[in-house]
């Protein structure tokens, strides 16, 4: 079973109307709760990643990086590059760290400074599901960073419960639509029953009242 395309463009109609206007781009949020999952056993807990066809709009990408790949990497537009020497540096202040990486969405690390990155970034990316993703020296920069721009991450945890954005307010129903169905197929894929785990679905835009979808 899956969600008729009208019937999720009949919700993101209505979640739009349900916000009053905003002087910054809103957000679609998108909020499953899950059932007849015991989450108390890790193996019934969701933790998948996995790209939206259409993005969610501006996604901030960090890559630590030396050399080659990190003049490649700023080349190809990523938001920040950080190398061994300033990584090293934030190794000696945790506080400087947090606030050097709160900024950005996703993460992308050179494997040969994985073990540093590891130890520096982890504790603070780690419980934020956004541990970097390895890519060696000579990785196609380019082509990972449009994919990190699209790649979300769903992650229960111990509560029958996932959100995610799925789109932002400038984007069109139908592009919104296919990003929700591809999250939906995701979710469904990664349960034990599929559809039958999803109890409600509701979606909303940022400072907006939420439209029931399930």
């Amino acid at each position: 079973m899956s969600l008729p395309t009208e019937q999720i463009i009949n919700a993101i109609e209505k979640a739009r109307e349900a916000s009053p206007e905003r002087n910054f781009e809103q957000s679609f949020d998108l909020a499953i709760n899950l059932r007849e999952l015991d989450m108390n056993r890790p193996d019934n807990r969701v933790n998948i990643r996995f790209q939206l066809p259409n993005g969610i709009g501006n996604r901030k990408v960090l890559v630590f990086a030396s050399g080659d790949l990190a003049l490649r990497a700023r080349r190809a537009g990523a938001d920040e590059v950080v190398e061994p020497a300033e990584l090293d540096q934030l190794a000696t202040d945790k506080k400087a760290a947090k606030k050097k990486l709160a900024p950005y969405d996703s993460f992308v690390a050179e494997a040969p400074m994985m073990p540093t990155v590891g130890r520096v970034a982890g504790p603070i990316l780690g419980p934020r599901g956004k541990m970097p993703t390895p890519v060696p020296p000579q990785a196609p920069i380019d082509e990972i960073l449009e994919r990190e721009r699209r790649t979300i991450i769903l992650r229960s945890r111990d509560k029958a419960f996932v959100h995610c954005i799925v789109g932002k307010e400038g984007m069109s129903d139908e592009e919104v639509a296919q990003n929700i169905e591809t999250v939906v197929r995701n979710l469904t894929a990664a349960t034990k029953r599929g559809f039958a785990n999803i109890k409600t679905m509701y979606l909303k835009l940022t400072m907006g009242d939420s439209v029931k979808l399930v």
